[in-house]
């Protein structure tokens, strides 16, 4: 074993000694140095406490950045499912009203086949009884069929009006006003353009000599005469409907929606039920304008002639009754008759006035093509 030989003691004393005198040399460079150093790191201590800060005031955002952000996936979701449950409501929904509309739709195309079929039913019944139409009118606004009531046994004319357009029926005053010296049925026709026009309401003379509606009468929607009570009012509704009845108050026409409507007496059929003829009108034989509507709602127009012999003395309102029912009218009403029946179609007076020739008269049911 081998050993290196160590230094003097004298020689180690002495080294070091030597160092220290080394480092008190360098005391002063080295304190310089290091008090730069300390103000260099003193410095720098600040701002890197304010990082630690920031940093930490970000850790803490971004913690709850996250928490957020985990909270707002949460929300999300559950409105990606409340979204998708409502899609899936509506598609049901959607699918739902599409089969109600199919039934809907299916439900109007048998109407429309029924109120066809009908049409064809009652066409063919008035063919089988009355012969062809001796005139037809396809227009936009009605689609009017004449029928000779000949075959029937009377001297008159039958109008079927289909109704296209509500307002294709109007009820004309003479002179357009209340208290007028009257106008015949064929020049109401020819001055509002008409294609089928007959006499309405009831009349009187006034003092002033000039005529007068009787009872309830309504052009446009406005009531302009209301007289007398008593009466049967026969007019039309907005929606093309004959109506009519017993009026008792302006608040009855109201409720009865009417647009058009005169008056006159007595109402012979209701809801296909003879109604009960007053005893002064009772088996008399008269000329007669009637007004009324099939079973399909389709109109009728009627004018038998009178009181003339050797070729028609007219019909009762009892004998009236019941050919109507047997044309399956359902309701019905008796119109101002005798001297003032006029039936006019296309321009020309189809009928036989009683008086010879038309008479004047304060009012008239027309209707456009």
């Amino acid at each position: 074993m081998s050993t290196k030989p160590l230094l003097p003691l004298g020689l180690a004393v002495t080294a070091l000694f030597a160092c220290i005198a080394a480092f008190q040399l360098r005391a002063p460079e080295l304190e310089a140095e290091y008090a730069s150093a300390a103000v260099s790191y003193a410095s720098t201590e600040a701002p890197l406490s304010v990082l630690k800060q920031q940093a930490a005031e970000v850790s803490d955002a971004y913690g709850q950045m996250s928490a957020g952000a985990a909270s707002s996936v949460e929300q999300l979701t559950d409105i990606r499912n409340a979204v998708s449950a409502l899609s899936e409501a509506a598609k049901k929904e959607q699918a739902a009203d599409a089969e109600q509309r199919k039934a809907v739709d299916q439900l109007v195309d048998q109407s429309k086949q029924q109120n066809a079929e009908t049409g064809d039913v009652l066409a063919a019944v008035l063919s089988n009884m009355l012969g062809d139409p001796i005139g037809q009118t396809f227009g936009e606004r009605a689609t009017i069929k004449v029928y000779s009531l000949k075959e029937a046994g009377y001297r008159g004319y039958l109008a079927k009006v289909k109704l296209h357009d509500p307002k294709a029926v109007e009820l004309v005053l003479s002179g357009d006003k209340i208290g007028h010296k009257g106008e015949t049925t064929s020049a109401a026709a020819k001055r509002t353009g008409a294609a089928l026009a007959i006499n309405a309401g009831g009349f009187s003379k006034g003092k002033d000599g000039l005529l007068y509606p009787l009872g309830v009468t309504v052009v446009d929607g406005e009531i302009v005469t209301f007289y007398q009570t008593g009466l049967s009012f026969i007019g039309f509704n907005r929606t093309g409907n004959l109506v009519g009845g017993d009026i008792h108050s302006r608040k009855d026409v109201e409720k009865l929606d009417v647009l058009n409507g005169a008056t006159f007496v007595p109402t012979l059929l209701k809801d296909g039920k003879k109604q009960t003829i007053p005893s002064k009108w009772k088996n008399k034989k008269e000329p007669r304008t009637m007004i009324g509507h099939f079973s399909n709602g389709d109109l009728l127009f009627i004018v038998i002639d009178g009181r003339q012999e050797g070729y028609s003395s007219g019909v009762t309102l009892e004998e009236a009754q019941t050919k109507l029912l047997e044309w399956n009218v359902r309701d019905a009403y008796n119109l101002d008759g005798g001297g003032s029946s006029a039936f006019v179609y296309n321009g020309k007076v189809l009928n036989s006035p009683s008086d010879g020739k038309e008479r004047k008269v304060v009012s008239n049911f027309v209707v456009f093509k």
